[in-house]
């Protein structure tokens, strides 16, 4: 995914930011700004390296104290928009550490068209409570851009980011900016309140099963997050959060007539089929299946699938799925017998092998 990502660094896109700071800096040197951004080095970087590549050569083109080089990039940064632009923060992040204050000015600025979500993990190291507490303020912004940076800006596992470890041993601080959170109208911030839920359910979930008890049937923006943000939980079986969830031990309900393709060609497709059925209506289920993928050790690594996740009402429901086997970046497939399983309400119904060529 990166490799293709950091191709948006254009020869167009560097000429275009060079533009944008000369228009705030007379002095800056465009063409040589340019020159040593495209050095011998820049075919092998990826996409953060090419962010702090950046970030490094606006610092050296830009020979002003740290706080004249935000007055020029703060209004340049304004052209950029989306992930690519994440060089301005990568550079208070780079450059910014020491003065806490313009730090943080500058980071707003920043987050409005971009996000800096990765640069403000670094002041949390640094000044953990200087930080929360700017996030908490953050928290209460009327600019959802803002109130969303407090919530991913402390999330335990943010992906991309370094870990915050301390977070992940006891994630009281994070709630409290969670709990300021909660009831935001924003999708936007909700989405980023149920991830950071989500990244502490997998390491303190009793937490997040106590937040769910809590919060659950209030609001149903409030109800989604809950659920969204308690999704490794429920893939893990948790009887806990299941049960909150309305989903029962699911012992009245049977399986027929489960087909699969016993044989699949790398690169081609698993299908399979099969019915839910019952005596009665078959009620609030959740349906999932499991690929368990062979390994080049020849151990298997289960991988869970959502199918559904309803009330149903008749006794009887069937489903049909295609499972893709092409190779990606993130899943090499191996020739063997891997298996195929059936999951209702957390439980393993049926388990089924079938070999890959």
């Amino acid at each position: 995914m990166a490799e293709a990502l950091k191709e948006v660094y254009t020869h167009q896109y560097i000429k275009n930011l060079a533009s944008k700071v000369e228009e705030q800096y007379d002095a800056f040197n465009t063409e040589a700004f340019i020159h040593e951004i495209f050095n011998e080095t820049w075919k092998d970087m990826e996409l953060k390296m090419r962010m702090r590549h950046i970030a490094i050569i606006l610092n050296e083109y830009l020979p002003l104290p740290y706080k004249e080089q935000l007055e020029v990039l703060k209004p340049a940064s304004q052209h950029f928009v989306s992930f690519e632009a994440m060089f301005f923060q990568d550079f208070v992040e780079l450059y910014g550490l020491d003065n806490f204050e313009d730090s943080m000015k500058a980071l707003e600025v920043f987050t409005y068209e971009s996000s800096s979500e990765f640069a403000i993990r670094q002041f949390i190291l640094k000044y953990e409570e200087q930080t929360l507490h700017q996030m908490k303020l953050w928290a209460q912004n009327p600019c959802e851009h803002l109130r969303r940076l407090a919530s991913e800006g402390c999330r335990p596992r943010l992906p991309w980011a370094i870990a915050l470890n301390a977070f992940k041993k006891d994630p009281t601080k994070v709630l409290e900016i969670i709990e300021l959170l909660k009831n935001d109208e924003s999708t936007y911030v909700q989405k980023s309140v149920a991830n950071n839920l989500n990244d502490i359910s997998k390491d303190n979930p009793q937490v997040v099963i106590e937040f769910v008890k809590n919060n659950l049937g209030k609001h149903k923006n409030l109800d989604w997050i809950c659920k969204h943000g308690s999704r490794t939980l429920l893939k893990q079986g948790d009887e806990q959060i299941l049960k909150l969830f309305g989903y029962r031990q699911a012992s009245h309900v049977k399986i027929k007539e489960f087909t699969h393709d016993e044989v699949v060609v790398n690169e081609g497709e698993l299908n399979f089929k099969f019915t839910l059925q019952s005596i009665q209506s078959l009620g609030n289920l959740r349906v999932e299946y499991a690929i368990y993928y062979l390994k080049a050790n020849q151990t298997h690594n289960k991988k869970m699938f959502m199918l559904s996740q309803n009330s149903i009402k008749v006794n009887e429901k069937t489903f049909e799925k295609k499972q893709s086997f092409k190779n990606m970046t993130t899943r090499k497939h191996y020739s063997g017998k891997h298996y195929i399983a059936l999951y209702v309400n957390g439980e393993e119904m049926i388990k089924k092998e079938f070999e890959l060529l």
